[in-house]
């Protein structure tokens, strides 16, 4: 069974929106992660995607990437270009910048669909209506943020009000020198509470 792994650049009050650039996403704060970029980031990044990848992207994501990447060269854009996108849309018809494969009507099952099958892991950017199914659903393996050192205060967030309840478990942090925290966690189950009373 294949890994699902998410991938996110994140303010200190997740937001996950238009993190890469000016234009990216008419958000009003675009770009806000590129001031905070690091080697040691950029090495957890390329760490994370591995020698070979497929995505698994939301259609607002996928759009943003098809008009941007394309047109890029390096590694990391090739490698972009290379790998097979999975997408959830409801117009897969107009799906251009592949190899792509749309997820079907039912997302839950065409996202198991392709976890079951043979083939490297599968990357996850962005996507905010996305990552939280993929919790929901116990589908995602695990979770890669990049924590900037920024308050944004509006924009679309990791753990939005849709995202389940549920608990995590660290298994790695790094405080690179511009002041993001990588940290990497596994999902661990459901929320537990009690109490500090003795």
């Amino acid at each position: 069974m294949r890994t699902i792994r998410i991938i996110e650049y994140i303010s200190l009050d997740g937001v996950i929106q238009g993190p890469g650039g000016p234009n990216e996403d008419g958000f009003r704060y675009g770009g806000w992660a590129a001031p905070h970029a690091d080697p040691a980031a950029g090495e957890a990044v390329l760490a994370a995607h591995g020698a070979a990848f497929d995505l698994l992207l939301g259609r607002r994501t996928y759009d943003i990437w098809s008009d941007y990447w394309p047109k890029e060269n390096g590694p990391m854009a090739n490698s972009l270009n290379a790998a097979r996108k999975y997408v959830a849309t409801h117009r897969p018809e107009s799906l251009t910048w592949g190899p792509v494969e749309d997820l079907g009507t039912d997302v839950v099952e065409g996202i198991r669909r392709i976890k079951e099958r043979g083939g490297p892991d599968v990357i996850v950017w962005g996507s905010s209506t996305l990552t939280p199914v993929l919790l929901e659903h116990g589908l995602a393996d695990e979770v890669l943020l990049l924590v900037c050192p920024v308050l944004l205060g509006t924009g679309k967030r990791f753990f939005s009000d849709v995202a389940p309840p549920c608990e995590l478990t660290l298994v790695g942090t790094k405080a690179a020198s511009s002041g993001v925290v990588i940290s990497t966690y596994k999902p661990s189950g459901p929320l537990r509470t009690g109490s500090f009373d003795a």
